[in-house]
This record gives structure tokens, C-alpha cells and sequence, in this order.
């Protein structure tokens, strides 16, 4: 199956020289040298291609964004060692070989991890799948399902509670987002907004339901960090982009899930901030996929609606942080000259639904 990559952007290439020595003797199949593409998807960390000489192994590089980032953020070696104790207990998880911390090589972190190869959707249904009246129900099917498969790993016997800090985690989200919030406007960018954010973060910390029982989180699942199996549906390939896992409150990944499931009652609501494909006839609405999560899970779901302004909350951060590194040219990724309209759309959502849900 063809690979989603695309001719290296412009700032972001690798010094091709330095990683092959790097790599030298420590992966199979680099001896003769490697090329290089680039995952064309995402918005934040760079993700490349590996290619080995004479259709040799095939690898995945990750590293941080180019220029700042927010504290924390970005965190190279914690994904690795994620996904080290991860991926014996959730093979949809690829597998890691390799971490580089030195910077010498490439000017930040990196690790290289195993390809895999599958359909992702998003805007719209790819080919493979279109043909079949049946795929939307079915994508969504395999989407809950492997949430729910995460969600009932034991952390505990496993040893993976040591991933995270379950303890307060919703009020360390609430506290932490906003203080990222505060760090990608201060420069004025967006300062209209302000009085909005002000009230959603305060509606937050006010209303911080009780946690059910901890457990993993991928903290970013959404239909284009999964990669499907066309030929077997429903079933799943692979879930990629880990870099915000820990372990907490499970229904934060429902209600983040959510932001990217469009609104089918107002689906003008996030015109500039999400996709409209989940709208269309086949998919589940945003009701049913709530109820099926809560149905195969077993877990209480009457407090879902705190969960998705708080999936809206930090999706306007994350969109945000990106926008502002774009205006202080850290990065000239075209994909982010817009994304004010999107942060403004989404802000202005999450004040609506602390209205409607107060």
C-alpha cells in the first residue's frame, strides 16, 4: 500500500549525512544509505520516511517542531519510552528500535519506529472504501471499538500506571491548557477572544466531575491518528501520534474524540475548525457514538458534555500554539496561515456550550 508522504518542505529537511552515520549499525539495512520523505499529515511534530537501499526495511522518524515550543510539548524520549511499554500490550501501537537525544545529529530528539501501512480518513472517504454504502457505520464501529480496547488495558498489572498521574488529572488539564492558552497570545494575537476564554476556563475548573477509574489515554484520537485496514473492516491497523498519551480519566479521550465527530444537529458550528465528513448518511451521530462507547465500555457517561467543552478547550489551544509559532515564523507551513479563524470558531463553541450546559 503506497505510503501518505510527499516531497520534503522547504526548512524542514533532514542532514541526510548525520543520520545515516547515526544510523549506521543500528538499524537493518542502512549500510548502503537511506532516502528520505515526508508525512505530508499532522501539525505539530515532523514525520518522515526511511527508505533502505534495494526495497530494504522501510522506517518512521519522529522529532519535535521546528524553533520554541511550550514546556514540556513535544516530548521525543517520553513517546519512545511510551510506546517501549505500550506496544506488548497494545500491538496497535508501532514499535519502537531507536532514540537519538543527542542534538549534534539532527538539532533536536528523535526516535525511528516501525512503518505501518493502512487507509487514513479525512475529509473525505478514501476510494477503497467509497464504493460501500456500509463504510461509514463500519469505520465508526472500529473506531469506538479500538478506544474501548485501549481504554480496558489493565494499568496496574501491566506495570503502565506508571505512565501518568492519575490523581487530579482533569483539574491538571483544565490548569495546565490554560496556562498554554495565556503563552501562545502573548503577543495580542486573538485578544477578542479573550473574554470567551476566560469564561470556558473558569467554567471548567468550576465544574470538574468526579474521575471513573484511570486508565490509559491517548489524549489525541481522532479518525486521521488510525490507520484502517481496507480489506477487513471493521478492524484497524495501527494508531499513530502518541505524543500526548498519559494515563487519566478516559472520557477525555471521548470527548476529544468528539471535536473531530461533526456536529450533525449544526454542523455550521465548526465550518472552520473540523471536517463535515462525519455528517454525512452512514455515520454515527455524535449521540450514538457516545452511547455505543458507554455501552461496550460499561463506563457512566451522564457527564459527557464537560468532557467535550473541555476536548473543545484544548483542541483551541493546540490550534492556537500552532498559529503562533507560524506568525513568529518558527514555521512556514501554509496549512497554518488560517488557523486563527479556526481557534476563533472553536472558542467561541466552547462559550456556547458552557451557556447551554451550565
Amino acid at each position: 500500500m503506497p505510503c501518505d508522504t510527499t516531497a520534503i518542505r522547504a526548512g524542514e529537511e533532514l542532514n541526510l549525512g548525520a543520520l545515516t552515520e547515526h544510523l549506521r549499525g543500528k538499524l537493518e539495512g542502512v549500510e548502503d544509505g537511506i532516502t528520505v520523505d515526508q508525512f505530508w499529515g499532522g501539525h505539530s511534530n515532523l514525520t518522515y520516511l526511511l527508505r533502505t537501499k534495494d526495497n530494504g526495511p522501510k522506517y518512521v522518524l519522529r522529532r519535535g517542531p521546528l524553533g520554541p515550543v511550550a514546556p514540556k510539548a513535544h516530548d521525543m524520549a517520553r513517546e519512545f519510552r511510551f510506546l517501549q511499554m505500550l506496544h506488548p500490550h497494545f500491538p496497535l501501537a508501532p514499535a519502537v528500535f531507536l532514540l537519538c537525544l543527542d542534538p549534534a545529529v539532527l538539532g533536536s530528539p528523535f526516535f525511528v519506529m516501525e512503518l505501518r501501512c493502512g487507509i487514513i480518513v479525512r475529509d473525505n472517504l478514501p476510494a477503497q472504501l467509497a464504493t460501500s454504502p456500509d463504510s461509514p457505520r463500519l469505520i465508526g464501529e472500529a473506531f469506538i471499538e479500538c478506544l474501548v480496547r485501549l481504554h480496558a488495558i489493565d494499568i496496574h498489572n501491566t506495570g503502565l500506571v506508571s505512565l501518568g498521574k492519575p490523581e487530579g488529572f482533569l483539574a491538571r488539564q483544565v490548569h495546565g491548557w490554560s496556562e498554554r492558552w495565556n503563552r501562545a497570545f502573548t503577543d495580542g494575537m486573538l485578544k477578542g477572544n479573550a473574554t470567551d476564554m476566560d469564561r470556558v476556563i473558569g467554567w471548567l475548573a468550576d465544574h470538574i466531575p468526579s474521575s471513573p477509574t484511570a486508565t490509559l489515554l491517548h489524549n489525541d484520537y481522532k479518525l486521521d491518528n488510525v490507520l484502517l485496514r481496507p480489506e477487513a473492516l471493521p478492524s484497524v491497523e495501527a494508531v499513530l501520534d502518541w505524543e500526548m498519551a498519559t494515563v487519566g480519566d478516559p472520557l477525555a479521550d471521548v470527548g476529544l474524540a468528539l471535536c473531530y465527530w461533526a456536529w450533525a444537529r449544526a454542523p455550521q458550528t465548526l465550518a472552520h475548525s473540523a471536517p463535515l465528513l462525519t455528517t454525512q448518511p452512514g455515520w454515527y451521530t455524535r449521540e450514538q457514538f457516545v452511547e455505543r462507547y458507554a455501552r461496550q465500555s460499561g463506563r457512566d457517561v451522564s457527564h459527557i458534555r464537560f468532557y467535550e467543552v473541555l476536548g473543545v478547550f484544548k483542541l483551541a489551544v493546540i490550534l492556537q500554539q500552532i498559529y503562533y509559532r507560524f506568525r513568529r515564523g518558527q514555521t512556514s507551513d501554509p496549512r497554518f496561515q488560517n488557523f486563527d479563524q479556526r481557534v476563533r470558531a472553536l472558542v467561541e463553541l466552547a462559550s456556547t456550550l458552557t451557556e447551554t450546559l451550565a
